[in-house]
């Protein structure tokens, strides 16, 4: 599949946007929905084009790729009298990048099936970074044989790509990925209200530990922002904690306990009831300050 394609694309929010950018530049006839059309006219102005629903953009493509903000998004763009599902011909692949539950992407599977349709559900991690740069990790679950025919589509914006297993397996894997980040957040905030505590420098403390045992992607990329103070959001804290409920419930159905996602989950709860959700996931390090 290295011709060039039609190619959908529903939900251009932070990392959507650069998603579309490198499938753009590799030269593909892309179409877009986003919800409030004003924040895709950069993508327009690219070469874009734009629909009015998902299932016009359904209607169009070969390859459909989603990115919303929770379950219930990933419903109604499927399913709703607009959707996908709706208005998609059989043949079209659907590809669903949000984090959602694995039941919800099993039943995508199944419904696609039913219709001579093809899903894979392939949640991503790296955040806006990752994203620009075209290195996310994206963990797949489906078909082999559909996930090995649209592989050149996510090298364009992937590093990371790893084949999980079945519909379910690539959002089982990325619940996996957010119980650690979120213990790898909760450890970058207290080592750094750590350092400042003991009257150190803390980006000469961040030069020592990132690269050493301590590293993490968390350390490396989020714990700058911190000391910055720049609390925008390349992750939403409110997607966030969308993410760790699900993984707490999928850990609960396991009768696993998880006491270091919950006290994150907790933490973050709190910030969240304090209006800052729409910041990144690095303004945790605010409940560590008074």
């Amino acid at each position: 599949m290295s011709e060039k394609m039609q190619i959908g694309f529903v939900g251009t929010g932070v990392m959507g946007k650069s998603i579309v950018m490198h499938l753009l530049k590799a030269g593909h006839e892309v179409t877009i929905y986003t919800r409030t059309k004003e924040k895709a006219d950069e993508l327009v102005d690219m070469g874009a084009k734009w629909a009015n629903t998902p299932g016009e953009v359904a209607s169009q493509v070969r390859v459909l790729f989603s990115m919303v903000g929770y379950p219930s998004d990933v419903e109604e763009v499927y399913n709703g009298d607009q959707g996908i599902f709706v208005h998609g011909k059989p043949g079209l692949i659907v590809v669903d990048l949000t984090t959602s539950t694995p039941s919800l992407a099993i039943d995508l599977n199944d419904k696609a099936q039913s219709l001579g349709m093809s899903s894979l559900d392939a949640p991503v991690s790296g955040g806006d970074v990752g994203a620009k740069n075209g290195k996310l990790s994206i963990m797949v679950g489906g078909d082999i044989k559909i996930f090995n025919t649209i592989s050149p589509i996510f090298d364009l914006f992937g590093e990371n790509i790893v084949y999980q297993g079945p519909a379910g397996a690539g959002q089982h894997t990325k619940m996996a990925n957010q119980i650690a980040i979120a213990s790898s957040m909760i450890a970058a905030c207290e080592a750094l209200t750590y350092a400042i505590e003991a009257k150190l420098d803390p980006e000469m403390v961040l030069k020592s530990i990132t690269s050493g045992a301590a590293g993490s992607w968390s350390l490396t990329n989020l714990a700058p922002r911190m000391l910055k103070e720049n609390y925008a959001p390349g992750f939403y804290m409110k997607h966030f904690i969308k993410d760790m409920g699900i993984a707490l419930d999928e850990a609960e159905k396991m009768n696993l306990r998880l006491p270091g996602l919950e006290l994150a989950f907790t933490q973050y709860q709190e910030l969240a009831a304090r209006g800052l959700e729409n910041e990144g996931t690095q303004s945790l390090i605010k409940a560590y300050r008074t």
